[in-house]
């Protein structure tokens, strides 16, 4: 037996479409870093329309890649409805990629047009020469391009192209399970793989921002968007503002918090959604001035685990409850949000502490723990094994690069340790690569860095496993001092006591200027487990 039910195909032009007629009136609103520009929703489908238009005419296809190197703003946004909607596939390109690894994943995904703002322009032009796939960049702004020629493709204007044609380009009928848009993760262990999304994957996943058990979306918000739109969708924020009628907020590449800031006292922000290291820039920012953060209802955290004591400290000054989520560019992102249960009351320290779990499971999303062998482990929040997810917005390959070993039985394999609960609650625990096995016991280096930047002198706090002749690894702790401490080890490790395990304390303790950061603002521990083998950390034992 069949259903009576339509045949609807689940696309991004079903996204836009919703967005622009029952919408129409609500904005996207770019910084400018003096003031804010301002597009409807209805103005922003039109634009999607010409863009379309002007790239059917310069040869773009079904199927064919375009890419953007672009900041969170208006024109990013009609690139992310008018290239799925056309048929061709969006690839956003990270800012912040070395550049053999940006020119590798141009390369890589065979981008056949690459549209870029002007600030940056530079950044392209650095690997431009070598881009023999690509055969006309698209600048947005009126700054010097003149690098990008270096190449041998056409530089065309933006707002030339736009001006040129006229709304009303006929969207085709898409597959949903036709490609829609990709992204290639951050590659710290290797190239970078890419992700493809489809229409299908796009529009679930669209349609579970508006759960009130993730973003909880409505029309009434204006959502500032802090996390890039070139990193896993903007965590898929631009499709879920359009499918609620939410006005975005766009940054642009203003990113500091004194602009940030600003942003949400000029145009009352009611959502944020930013990696820890953002929020921290805002509540170092706020120690030395005023802020005006009394219209955000929410915020939301995800990339890294956030330290309890930035959690207090936002609810405490500013009574922001900043809720952390879980994802991956693999997810689409979003796998999960930490919403503590119904019945623990608000602003209590309960309430930090379930706010503190890395998620509760999103519906749609399933999720297991196995161990060594494979074998799937009880939900009961004490057995520890990687984590597998499987559900429609979840890859189940990579990009010309079937990988294998990342998967499992048609479970994708996070590369995440940890732990879940009766109720869905999982706590992360550490990565597959970071976590210390100490005399055969596991000790949670997320947990020791979370203890440590809880201490008033230290502003960041990595942990990596070294080799022990005793106890086959140890801990080392890599700490940053807030500018005139000087706490010291001995002081650090006696902070620590009562808080883990006393054979968790590390013995083993170095201070330096920074802690590494990956593209996307996670800690890279790989570069400081280097410095250590190569002899080039001084480090203190006690």
């Amino acid at each position: 037996m069949t259903s009576t039910m339509q045949d609807f195909p689940l696309t991004v032009t079903a996204i836009l479409r919703h967005g622009a007629r029952v919408y129409g009136g609500s904005e996207c609103v770019t910084w400018t870093g003096a003031g804010a520009r301002r597009a409807t929703y209805a103005q922003i489908a039109e634009n999607a329309e010409r863009l379309a238009a002007a790239l059917r005419r310069l040869g773009v296809g079904t199927g064919d890649r375009v890419a953007t190197f672009a900041w969170n703003g208006q024109e990013h946004l009609e690139a992310y409805f008018a290239i799925p909607a056309m048929g061709a596939v969006l690839h956003t390109l990270n800012l912040r990629l070395f550049p053999d690894q940006l020119a590798h994943i141009i390369g890589h995904a065979e981008d056949k047009i690459i549209i870029v703002d002007d600030t940056i322009v530079p950044l392209l032009a650095r690997v431009a020469a070598g881009l023999s796939t690509v055969e006309a960049y698209i600048v947005v702004g009126d700054g010097d391009a003149t690098a990008l020629e270096a190449g041998g493709a056409r530089v065309l204007r933006y707002r030339e192209l736009l001006a040129a044609e006229e709304p009303g380009f006929a969207w085709p009928e898409l597959d949903e399970r036709a490609a829609a848009s990709m992204c290639y993760t951050s590659g710290t262990t290797g190239d970078p793989k890419g992700v493809v999304y489809s229409h299908r994957s796009t529009f679930l996943h669209a349609q579970s921002m508006l759960s009130a058990s993730l973003a909880g979306l409505i029309e009434a918000d204006r959502v500032l968007a802090i996390v890039p739109m070139f990193h896993v969708n903007a965590w898929g924020l631009p499709f879920g503002a359009f499918l609620s009628g939410a006005t975005l907020h766009m940054p642009g590449p203003f990113l500091q918090p004194e602009h940030l800031t600003a942003f949400i006292a000029a145009e009352r922000s009611t959502v944020a959604s930013a990696v820890p290291t953002i929020w921290s820039a805002i509540l170092n920012h706020g120690a030395e001035h005023d802020l005006d953060l009394s219209s955000l209802r929410a915020g939301t955290s995800g990339g890294a685990a956030a330290p309890r004591t930035l959690l207090e400290r936002f609810e405490a000054r500013y009574g922001l409850r900043i809720i952390q989520g879980w994802g991956m560019t693999e997810t689409s992102p979003v796998g999960g949000m930490a919403f503590p249960p119904p019945d623990v009351q608000p602003g209590t320290a309960e309430d930090v502490d379930w706010r503190m779990k890395s998620g509760r499971v999103a519906a749609g999303v399933e999720m297991r723990i196995v161990d060594d062998s494979g074998a799937s482990l009880p939900w009961d929040g004490v057995s520890v094994g990687e984590i597998e997810v499987r559900g429609p917005w979840i890859t189940g390959s990579y990009y010309r690069d079937p990988a294998p070993e990342k998967f499992h039985d048609g479970w994708l394999r996070t590369g995440d340790i940890g732990t879940i609960d009766e109720r869905g609650y999982f706590q992360i625990t550490d990565r597959a690569k970071d976590v210390i096995k100490s005399g055969g016991e596991w000790i949670s280096s997320v947990e020791l860095e979370n203890h440590l930047v809880a201490h008033p002198e230290v502003l960041e706090a990595a942990v990596i496993g070294v080799p022990d002749d005793r106890w086959d690894e140890r801990p080392l702790a890599c700490v940053v001092r807030r500018d005139g401490a000087t706490v010291s080890a001995a002081e650090l490790a006696a902070f620590l006591d009562g808080k883990v395990a006393r054979w968790q304390v590390p013995e083993n303790w170095t201070f330096i200027d920074e802690v590494p950061k990956t593209t996307v603002g996670k800690y890279d521990k790989k570069p400081l487990r280097a410095l250590y083998h190569g002899g080039d950390l001084t480090v203190e034992r006690l």
